[in-house]
């Protein structure tokens, strides 16, 4: 990562966090679900625009995909939205490609680039308003917690890779990445989180917050190589350019995507458990 890179990273964080940070401490979770929404919407067209998918292919699965998102967020728990959210993902793609189907040779990888962008990008993005929603008061603590877990990990597994060891540790897939780097990424999440908890989340057990951030880094790790598995069989190195420094939005929340649904299913079994 060059300097330059790391100078661009850097002005996008305090560009943005600021407002990200105020909408997940806001009362209401709505407005974490309107951020959301937005970026899920530029993270669907940028796996779209990866894959196979004509202008027309992505405006359907972007409609889509926006209804699954919304009946995951807004319908209530009792009617099961993550199963519903997870049919409209494919009944009405897989029925559109039925009578828009062109290419017969291309059709199923259009269909799985459809159905993969409307769950990947989207519904697995959803999660975060969901826990802002279903965890009360500390709804936000723990959405910051997942952007940790995320940052963190990121942040220390760059550095930990550049000056402690070199050894690869997936080259076929992500040739930067190292052991050293993994390892580092998950000792810099579990002590950057321990230092949060000791200011906001002090009525989390240890063994939650260990529970939680371990396995949380190791997902965002997994989360970062899917998508860089994803991107280097489409041939290309960044999911868009929206983002200086980042690339594109699946870029920057690669590793939240699979961290998001850990912590909502984790919380949410331990509700049920106390």
């Amino acid at each position: 990562m060059a300097l330059g890179n790391l100078a661009a990273r850097a002005l996008v964080a305090v560009v943005a966090l600021p407002p990200l940070v105020a909408a997940i401490y806001l009362d209401s979770s709505h407005y974490v679900w309107g951020i959301v929404m937005v970026a899920s919407l530029i993270a669907m067209y940028e796996y779209l625009a990866m894959g196979t998918c004509d202008e027309t292919d992505r405006r359907v699965s972007l409609v889509i995909g926006a209804a699954a998102c919304s009946v995951l967020y807004w319908l209530p728990p009792v009617y099961n939205p993550t199963l519903l959210a997870l049919v409209i993902a494919f009944i009405p793609t897989a029925l559109y490609y039925v009578f828009r189907f062109g290419d017969m040779d291309k059709v199923a990888d259009r269909l799985n680039t459809s159905v993969i962008a409307i769950v990947y990008g989207g519904i697995m993005f959803g999660f975060l308003p969901l826990l802002k929603r279903s965890m009360g008061d500390t709804g936000g603590d723990i959405i910051l917690l997942i952007l940790m877990t995320a940052w963190l990990s990121d942040t220390g597994g760059y550095f930990a890779g550049k000056y402690l060891g070199h050894a690869k540790l997936y080259p076929a897939v992500s040739p930067k990445k190292t052991w050293a780097g993994s390892i580092g990424g998950v000792a810099a999440v579990l002590i950057g989180c321990a230092v949060f908890k000791h200011f906001r989340l002090g009525s989390l057990p240890w063994i939650d917050l260990i529970l939680l951030c371990g396995p949380g880094a190791v997902l965002g790790q997994l989360g970062d190589l899917c998508e860089s598995l994803m991107k280097r069989s489409r041939g290309v190195k960044d999911s868009g350019s929206i983002l200086p420094g980042h690339g594109g939005i699946l870029d920057r929340v690669d590793a939240v995507l699979f961290i998001g649904p850990y912590f909502f299913a984790y919380m949410m079994v331990r509700a049920a458990l106390m």
